[in-house]
């Protein structure tokens, strides 16, 4: 089993910096990739970005320009660098950690709270 927790998360002012981590731990291969998404109150989940295992990442474009995906594969941990934040990034950010064994195999974190307010 895959045991997948999220962190970073917080309150934030407009304009500011948060840095999400995701890491991975327990029956982990090596060929992985990550994706995050996030929750508005009253929203469906949606893809922010994601970074497959080949390292090659997109992003949705409401943040293109602000965040950045990347990974650490000795670490199995996957980032989430988010700068110039807005009052509409507000979300619970989840991460989704996907790992290939012969066919692929998702795993979910618990969830992070991200809110941008003055």
């Amino acid at each position: 089993q895959v045991q997948v927790v999220e962190s970073g998360g917080g309150l934030v002012q407009p304009g500011g910096s948060l840095r999400l981590s995701c890491a991975a731990s327990g029956s982990i291969f090596n060929i992985f990739a990550v994706g995050w998404y996030r929750q508005a109150p009253g929203k469906e989940r949606e893809l922010v970005a994601a970074i497959n295992s080949g390292g090659i990442a997109n992003y949705a474009d409401s943040v293109k320009g602000r965040f950045t995906i990347s990974r650490d594969n000795a670490k199995n941990t996957g980032y989430l660098q988010m700068n110039s934040l807005k009052p509409e990034d507000t979300a619970v950010y989840y991460c989704n950690y996907r790992q290939y064994s012969i066919t692929w195999y998702d795993y979910w974190g618990q969830g992070t709270q991200v809110t941008v307010s003055s």
